[in-house]
């Protein structure tokens, strides 16, 4: 997977709230923003698949079915969200 450079124009008080979070967590800004994007990401696969499931097998088979993948791959998110992280170039400066 290659990587792109996105530029975005932001609010002073957005840029100091994100340069707050990525510090508490010993991240880059650019670091921050990619595992949150990577996250959310995650999140809303995740949520179309239950739904999907819910739609095949109901509501209650779904149920029984999310029990069962959480249980076996409650590690799994937080390798997913590696994969891209790692793979992503620094502009000039890391930011």
């Amino acid at each position: 997977m290659g990587s792109t450079v996105l530029s975005l124009r932001i609010d002073g008080e957005l840029l100091d709230r994100l340069r707050q979070h990525a510090a508490r967590r010993g991240m880059s800004v650019q670091d921050y923003v990619v595992r949150t994007l990577i996250r959310d990401d995650f999140d809303q696969r995740f949520k179309a698949a239950v739904d999907e499931t819910e739609k095949f097998y109901g509501a209650q088979g779904a149920a029984k079915a999310a029990g069962a993948a959480g249980a076996a791959g409650a590690s799994g998110a937080a390798g997913a969200a590696g994969i891209g992280a790692e793979e992503i170039a620094r502009g000039p400066g890391g930011v």
